[in-house]
């Protein structure tokens, strides 16, 4: 079972939320994390992992209270504005890790010689930094989503100068972002 993460979104923006697993709807939803495989189809934001079923990544999973329980998933209630906030969250969390593997952490990953430690990724492994940099405009332009509809229901975006920040750094290690200038 794939989830479709445009309709579960929709519908969290719509202040109707529906359990992935059962399909009935709910006023609140348990959102927890996990790493087991087997709550993958249950992890909205985890849409189009490269590792598939198998994935042991820590990701956000939402269930109503009754799956929840089933699925020995532990977390925490939330309404359709919780929900919200904690996926805007969680995509900013990806975002500063995406930002600290372009700054340092790809020099861990791949095998650098000496002479290569000060170039960016971009010169080292131009496959890798596509591949990284196209995972980060897609988590900008979900970022920009949450932040729209937040904007859109009057709310007051959560910790706001973290987006500022992000800019700040991103653009400090030479690249563009949609975030802002």
């Amino acid at each position: 079972m794939q989830i479709n993460w445009e309709d579960a979104i929709n519908q969290i923006f719509a202040d109707h939320m529906v359990c992935p697993r059962c399909n009935q709807p709910n006023d609140t939803l348990i959102i927890g994390y996990s790493r087991k495989p087997s709550l993958n189809p249950y992890a909205p934001r985890h849409r189009n992992c490269p590792r598939g079923e198998d994935c042991e990544a820590r990701k956000l999973i939402t269930l109503c209270t009754e799956c929840a329980r089933l699925e020995r998933l532990r977390g925490t209630p939330v309404d359709a504005s919780q929900a919200l906030e904690t996926y805007m969250l969680d995509c900013r969390r990806d975002l500063e890790e995406s930002l600290d593997y372009l700054a340092e952490y790809w020099r861990d990953e791949i095998e650098v010689a000496d002479k290569d430690l000060d170039r960016p990724l971009e010169e080292v492994d131009p496959d890798a930094f596509r591949e990284e940099n196209e995972w980060r405009h897609r988590l900008e332009d979900e970022y920009l989503m949450y932040h729209k509809e937040f904007r859109d229901r009057h709310r007051r975006i959560p910790a706001p100068g973290w987006r500022t920040e992000y800019v700040e750094e991103i653009r400090d290690l030479g690249y563009d972002t949609i975030l802002g200038d």
